[in-house]
C-alpha cells in the first residue's frame, strides 16, 4: 500500500491549493494552480474513499464486542473487506504518473509495409477499422492527406482525430500490423503475409514546438490528381520541408491558406513526437519492449483471416473475433493493453 505519509502530503497540498484559489492568493499563477488542483481532485477523492472504508472496517470490528451490534457487524465486515482491495487498487492507479499527452487529440498515420498491393489494401482495411472505432467513440475523424492505389489500397494516409482522451486510447496502436490472408489478387488460393505501419502521435500545441521560419522551405504545387485525394486546377497544394530534421509534410486541400495551416500542424506534431521519443529513450533503455512505447518498428499484432484470429504479441492476447475487430470493435484489445501498462507501472512504483 502507498505510505500514509505520501497520502498526507497529497491531501495537504490539495487543501492549500483550494484555500489559495478561494482567497484569491494565486495571483498570476491561477491557471497553473487550477490545473494542479484539477489533477489532484480525483486522487484526493480516491484517498477519501479508501480511508472511509478503513475506518468503517475498524468500527465494524469493534462492534463485534457489543452483543446488540454483533450481528450487524458480522454482515458488514465481509462486504467492507471485499471493497477495500478494490478501493486500494483504484487509489494506486490514481497515483500513477500521468502522461500529459493522454487528453490530447491525435494524428493517425498509416503506410503499407512489405507485401506490395496486398499491403496497400490492408492499410486501407486498417483505416476503415480505425474510422469505425472513432465513430463508436463519438470522435471526429478527418482525413488530412490520402494517396491511394488503382486497386483501392493506400499508399499513405494522415488523419486528425479529435475527442476526449483520444491519445490515451489510440497510443497503443503504434507499430507494425501484420496480416495473413489470401489476397484478392491471388489466383492460387495461397495465404500471403504482408504488413502496414501505424503511427499515432499526440497533437502538438503551439507552446510545445516553436519553428524557426529559416528552418523550413514551403513549396506550392498542383495536387497529384490520380492517386491523390483531390484534383485541383490551381497550384494550391503545399509541401513544407523542415530542413534540420528532413521531415516533409504535404497537404492538398482546395485552399492554399488551409493547406499551410494543416501542414504546419502536422509538422509540429511530428517534431513534438520526435522530442517525446527522445525523452522516452533517455528514461528507459528497454523502451522498445514496453506496451505503449510507440516504437513504430515493433511488430505488435497479427490479423489471421483464415482462422478469424487476432493476436497482440505484446501481451499475448488472442481473440477469435476478427470480423468484429476489423469492424472497429477495439475496446477489448485497448482495455487489455491499458491494464497491462498500468500493471507494469504499479510494479515499478512498488519497487
Amino acid at each position: 500500500m502507498v505510505p500514509e505519509e505520501r497520502l498526507y502530503q497529497i491531501t495537504q497540498r490539495f487543501q492549500f491549493l483550494e484555500a489559495a484559489m478561494a482567497d484569491g492568493a494565486a495571483g498570476g499563477d491561477i491557471a497553473r494552480l487550477a490545473k494542479e488542483y484539477s489533477d489532484l481532485r480525483p486522487v484526493v477523492e480516491q484517498i477519501t474513499t479508501w480511508r472511509k472504508l478503513v475506518a468503517d472496517l475498524a468500527e465494524a470490528k469493534s462492534m463485534l464486542d457489543d452483543p446488540d451490534m454483533k450481528e450487524l457487524a458480522e454482515e458488514e465486515i465481509p462486504l467492507l473487506k471485499d471493497a477495500l482491495p478494490v478501493a486500494e487498487h483504484a487509489l494506486q492507479l490514481s497515483l500513477l504518473p500521468k502522461d500529459a499527452a493522454d487528453i490530447r487529440p491525435a494524428m493517425l498515420e498509416i503506410r503499407p509495409g512489405t507485401g506490395g498491393d496486398e499491403a496497400a489494401l490492408f492499410a486501407a482495411d486498417l483505416l476503415r477499422m480505425y474510422l469505425r472505432y472513432c465513430e463508436s467513440q463519438g470522435w471526429k475523424f478527418e482525413i488530412i492527406e490520402q494517396q491511394t492505389t488503382e486497386l483501392g489500397g493506400i499508399k499513405e494516409v494522415v488523419a486528425h482525430i479529435k475527442g476526449d482522451s483520444v491519445f490515451a486510447r489510440m497510443k497503443y496502436e503504434s507499430g507494425v500490423h501484420r496480416v495473413q490472408r489470401v489476397p484478392t489478387t491471388e489466383s492460387g488460393g495461397r495465404i500471403h503475409t504482408s504488413a502496414a505501419t501505424v503511427a499515432v502521435l499526440p497533437e502538438a500545441k503551439d507552446v510545445d514546438i516553436q519553428i524557426n521560419t529559416n528552418d523550413i522551405r514551403i513549396d506550392t504545387m498542383r495536387a497529384s490528381g490520380a492517386g491523390g485525394q483531390h484534383v485541383n486546377t490551381t497550384d494550391s497544394a503545399v509541401r513544407i520541408t523542415h530542413i534540420p530534421s528532413g521531415i516533409v509534410v504535404t497537404s492538398a486541400e482546395k485552399s492554399q491558406h488551409r493547406n499551410r495551416e494543416i501542414a504546419m500542424g502536422v509538422l509540429k506534431t511530428r517534431l513534438y513526437d520526435r522530442e517525446r521519443q527522445r525523452v522516452d529513450d533517455e528514461r528507459s533503455a528497454d523502451r522498445a519492449s514496453q506496451v505503449g512505447s510507440g516504437d513504430r518498428s515493433e511488430r505488435i499484432r497479427t490479423y489471421n483471416f483464415p482462422q478469424g484470429r487476432m493476436t497482440d504479441h505484446r501481451i499475448n492476447l488472442t481473440l477469435y473475433k476478427l470480423d468484429a475487430i476489423m469492424a472497429g470493435d477495439l475496446n477489448e484489445v485497448i482495455d487489455a493493453l491499458t491494464a497491462d501498462d498500468q500493471a507494469r507501472k504499479l510494479a515499478e512504483m512498488g519497487q
